[in-house]
């Protein structure tokens, strides 16, 4: 075995065996600039056909291409989209950051950015105000769709199509009394959230915590992240956030604008 070594210890079966070998196929595009099927071959110690299929596959997926008819492969465009993608969420969060310690500081409560990731929502930063009585940290921390204010602002922007899949791979569990669990009471919320420009979860998700948010969007106007802000629901109630909305609302832009957006 060379030293790309792809018979991983913890390759249990042939699918996995094969996801393996073909992020070592890109990896080893990515070092050498191109390859041919053969130098693939003998990289990942495996038969020129089975090399050849795995190109095969990574082409059709638009990650590798070939220079001319039956030449060296490279790395395709397919990688600049995924790539885009990751580079979007660290455009969020650099840009964004500035901006949740000043709300942090101006509202005294806990400044999150969010993100669609698959059926859940992620936080990708955090900003903890003043006031926050909780050390509870929420980057990294998978949370649903159905009953947060950045998965309410998040799921309002989709189409249809893609929100009623998103939905039904969630579900919609019950996580306290207050939740949301009924298909056409959300959908009603998020033709609220859309009009008003704003989403507002009081007890939803967790007992004592209240939150808003609002959506921040991309050069070409998608929604690609949700400016969210929570506290105790004795402090941040349902009337402070309507008094609080305008400005969450006007960050949300601001941060918007640092990302393109000429809305």
């Amino acid at each position: 075995m060379n030293s790309y070594g792809t018979e991983s210890a913890g390759a249990s079966g042939g699918g996995v065996q094969s996801v393996d070998r073909a992020v070592t196929v890109l990896e080893i595009l990515a070092q050498r600039g191109e390859a041919g099927v053969s130098e693939v071959a003998e990289a990942i110690d495996v038969h020129k056909s089975t090399a050849f299929r795995l190109l095969g596959a990574l082409e059709a997926h638009g990650m590798v291409e070939q220079e001319g008819e039956r030449g060296k492969y490279r790395l395709g465009f397919g990688i600049v989209r995924l790539a885009g993608a990751v580079t979007g969420r660290i455009d969020v969060t650099k840009h964004g950051r500035g901006i949740c310690e000043r709300l942090a500081e101006q509202l005294g409560e806990t400044m999150n950015i969010a993100v669609l990731e698959s059926h859940h929502v992620i936080n990708l930063d955090q900003v903890r105000g003043r006031s926050s009585i909780t050390a509870q940290n929420w980057v990294g921390r998978l949370t649903p769709m159905h009953c947060t204010s950045s998965g309410k602002v998040l799921l309002s922007h989709l189409d249809a199509g893609r929100r009623d899949a998103l939905v039904t791979a969630s579900g919609l569990d019950r996580f306290t009394p207050r939740t949301v669990t009924s298909r056409e009471e959300l959908e009603a919320e998020l033709v609220t959230v859309r009009e008003q420009g704003y989403a507002m979860t009081v007890e939803e998700y967790e007992e004592g915590l209240n939150a808003m948010a609002a959506p921040v969007r991309s050069r070409d106007g998608e929604t690609v992240a949700a400016l969210t802000v929570s506290g105790p629901a004795f402090r941040l109630t349902s009337e402070r956030m309507r008094e609080i909305a305008s400005v969450v609302v006007s960050a949300a832009d601001e941060l918007s604008r640092k990302l393109g957006y000429l809305g």
